[in-house]
């Protein structure tokens, strides 16, 4: 596997992961296809700007036409698919944005996949990782045990039925079609490039301007972290 299609690197935990691959495997190509909404910024990139290994191109992966050129194009044999929305408030104010990007772009993604690596007399070589997020298990209480690969799917926000909705279409497109897939759900990241309206760097920011940090709902929620550098290391080294 030489040539490297990542969607969404140039969000938190995509562009962590950009550095994370570029330094174990420098000889690679990576091509990242983002569409820099408000979650994407390409200064998390500016320090790879001159790294001939590295392609940025901004589009999005509901583009048919895009996704088909870029597989094509670059030859890629690997995707690593970070690419979301992924905020739950947003969820809740704005689903459209998630059913189309989530679901939809997805399945663009696992289509034009298909077509051009199982297309042929000869099946290319290849592997699809998806990145998912233990939300689509729902809500654990103070007494539940951690989530693991067989608890069942319980979304609670149109979020993690997004979510819910592409890693089912990831392993259809397995089972139906022999597409090589791999996924991970993570909890909660924190590290470098975190969006400042994630819970970490806002409540940091609401207290250093004088103000109350936000609370949810009764403010008795637990949460487990997951540095970002783990996480593309667990994704690298058990995943792809």
């Amino acid at each position: 596997m030489q040539n490297v299609l990542i969607t969404g690197a140039a969000g938190f935990i995509g562009s962590n992961f950009v550095h994370y691959w570029l330094e174990k495997y420098p000889d690679h190509n990576v091509t990242i296809l983002d569409a820099l909404t408000y979650a994407g910024n390409k200064h998390n990139l500016a320090d790879l700007s001159e790294n001939s290994k590295l392609n940025l191109v901004v589009g999005s992966i509901c583009d048919d036409d895009l996704v088909k050129e870029l597989l094509d194009r670059a030859n890629i044999d690997t995707i690593i698919h970070f690419a979301a929305e992924s905020h739950v408030d947003r969820s809740i104010t704005e689903p459209d944005a998630f059913i189309d990007t989530n679901i939809v772009g997805t399945h663009v993604l696992l289509r034009n996949a298909k077509d051009y690596w199982l297309g042929g007399e000869n099946n290319k070589p290849h592997h699809f990782h998806h990145v998912s997020t233990d939300e689509v298990y729902g809500t654990l209480s103070p007494t539940d045990p951690a989530f693991s690969e067989t608890t069942a799917y319980a979304p609670n926000s149109p979020y993690a039925a997004s979510k819910a909705a592409s890693d089912h279409l990831v392993r259809a497109y397995h089972h139906t079609f022999g597409l090589n897939v791999t996924a991970s759900s993570c909890l909660n990241n924190c590290g470098p490039y975190y969006f400042p309206e994630k819970i970490i760097p806002l409540c940091l920011l609401s207290i250093l301007a004088g103000r109350a940090p936000p609370i949810y709902s009764d403010g008795q929620q637990i949460y487990d972290w997951l540095y970002v550098d783990d996480h593309s290391r667990l994704c690298v080294d058990d995943h792809i």
